[in-house]
């Protein structure tokens, strides 16, 4: 207090520092896309820069991050995490944009929209007998400020499918709801499912959406729609049940009982148009389960569904996968080391259900990954299976091309579906690092790397363009096509003039030193010569004829006198 002064002085303005833009990797002549890459100390972030066959270095920086690197939905930060909070950064010089305070941080996450972020810390207990706690903070991204704490022991947020094995906590705790804004996110509770309103961050109507033995829920990626799942209860007199629930006004769209349930995951198409549950029931022994398919049509009127049995209802399903942009689904399913590859879709549809347009066993996979733009779609055989990859066509059912990344851990398309990554993480400690793919299965370019940890696309913001319009440049694909390979020509042809320009300017930079630097060499001669002495004279290089006598084997072969 001694030490403020008497009378008040106004504090100095500060200059108004524009910020870059952060858009502005999207306005590349070349339409090419960004990723970042993680290994050893190092983080990087590349061009893919496929027409030469290459990647090209935007920005690298050691120890950066001391555990990993995260884009946000649209791309337009990228955050790091450290043991002080979270810090995000973007633009063409990547500064840092805002810092997050948050001790011992672990994981974070993005809201779709990019508007608010997430970050989530726990405290083991000193006493054994105790539970650990658990911190979750809400910030929002532009101004850094905290808007909310959950602060709570682990039991109260591990609850149904949020739990993982041992009392562990999956991660995300919270849902965002889809849709043009960040408007609604939830999380589990006991019988009941906690959802707030942004950009207050407080319960919606003050109470939380009652759902007695509610077990998991999924929002729509496109509206606040929820899915939530509650388990059998009384012993199995109340069946499980599946809802459709609008959110705010908590209408509830849909509902299906189910009996017999062992498990059940929700996979929401990509633009909300359908929404799959995948269900285990018990057979009547209870000694063993089989799998079938609830189908909604979630766009439809009064949302219809459609029940899709596999062909061998004891097979256990590998993977399943949406469409995105579409409306196909495809599902391996199998209990050997080669499922099968079965295509349905919901268009094609009779009076005994969903039809199967596309059915192939023996496939040497157990993943599947569609591209971002539909059609293609790229079956990945990890772990045991050693990176085989099969690049399919699911208009044609054909295989493009047959392919291998040995031990790969790690499949992911770009945002424009015509590339793919496949990479080798820290897991194994041979062949670290990542390839490029074209979607058809052509290999552009390897990149090994030792000790690599992580590889990351940068997300795109969704397009300006209407459906309509979409629509119309698939159909005009070749007209539009020939322009752009011409302007591709051009800018390549240009790349190379100003790369050439560049290194010329170099070169005369460097001769124009050599020659500044002449007249000092003259005048310092002789100290040059006392200090190099006789190997002053000897120019360049010099050259030292040295022979070696090798022997290149021995052979002993017996002469025998005839």
């Amino acid at each position: 207090y001694l030490k403020i002064p008497d009378e008040y002085q106004s504090p100095e303005q500060k200059a108004y520092v524009p910020q870059e833009h952060l858009h502005a990797w999207l306005m590349d002549k070349r339409g090419r896309d960004q990723f970042a890459i993680r290994f050893g100390d190092e983080t990087e972030v590349y061009w893919n820069d496929a027409a030469r066959s290459q990647s090209e270095q935007v920005y690298k920086r050691s120890f950066w991050t001391e555990s990993f690197v995260q884009w946000s939905g649209q791309g337009s930060y990228l955050a790091t995490v450290h043991r002080q909070g979270v810090a995000i950064w973007g633009g063409q010089s990547w500064p840092r944009i805002t810092r997050f305070s948050h001790p011992g941080v672990r994981l974070i996450e993005f809201s779709p929209c990019e508007q608010y972020l997430i970050t989530y810390s726990s405290i083991e207990p000193s006493n054994p007998r105790e539970k650990a706690k658990v911190l979750l903070n809400v910030f929002d991204t532009k101004t850094g400020k905290k808007l909310r704490a959950f602060d709570n022991s682990v039991d109260e947020f591990a609850i149904g499918t949020a739990a993982g094995p041992g009392g562990a906590l999956r991660w995300p705790v919270f849902k965002w709801a889809g849709g043009p804004k960040d408007t609604f996110f939830a999380r589990l509770g006991k019988n009941s499912i906690s959802i707030y309103e942004c950009p207050d961050m407080g319960l919606l109507d003050k109470r939380s959406l009652k759902l007695d033995a509610v077990q998991d829920f999924a929002w729509s990626p496109a509206e606040p729609i929820m899915c939530a799942y509650q388990a059998e209860q009384s012993g199995g007199n109340l069946p499980a049940r599946i809802s459709l629930v609008r959110v705010p006004d908590r209408t509830e769209l849909r509902q299906k009982n189910l009996f017999s349930v062992s498990d059940v995951r929700m996979y929401w198409h990509p633009q909300g148009d359908y929404l799959a549950i995948k269900v285990d029931r018990y057979t009547k022994t209870r000694k063993s389960t089989f799998t079938s398919f609830e189908l909604f049509s979630v766009k439809e009127r009064d949302i219809p569904m459609e029940v899709l049995e596999l062909p061998s209802k004891t097979e256990k399903v590998v993977d399943f996968a949406w469409e995105p942009k579409g409306s196909r689904f495809a599902v391996l399913y199998g209990d050997g080391p080669r499922p099968a590859l079965a295509i349905y879709d919901m268009k094609n549809t009779t009076s005994k259900g969903v039809n199967c347009v596309i059915h192939q066993p023996n496939k040497q996979a157990n993943c599947l990954h569609w591209s971002p733009q539909g059609k293609f779609l790229v079956l990945g055989g990890l772990k045991a299976l050693n990176g085989q990859l099969e690049f399919f066509n699911a208009e044609d059912g054909e295989v493009m091309n047959a392919a291998e990344h040995f031990m790969c851990t790690d499949i992911e398309w770009d945002p424009t579906g015509r590339y793919v990554a496949t990479s080798v993480t820290v897991v194994h400690q041979m062949e670290n690092g990542f390839n490029v793919w074209l979607f058809n299965g052509q290999l552009l370019y390897r990149m090994p790397r030792e000790r690599f940890f992580q590889f990351s696309w940068r997300p795109r913001p969704p397009t300006l363009l209407e459906p309509g319009q979409e629509e119309d440049i698939v159909k005009n694909l070749k007209k539009y096509s020939q322009k752009y390979e011409q302007e591709d020509q051009a800018l390549l042809a240009q790349t190379d003039v100003d790369l050439l320009a560049e290194r010329q300017r170099m070169m005369d930079e460097w001769k124009a030193w050599v020659v500044s630097k002449k007249d000092w060499v003259m005048q310092n001669q002789d100290g040059i010569a006392a200090i190099l002495g006789d190997a002053l004279n000897e120019g360049d290089y010099t050259v030292n004829e040295v022979e070696v006598e090798e022997t290149l084997g021995v052979n002993e072969e017996v002469i025998r006198a005839t």
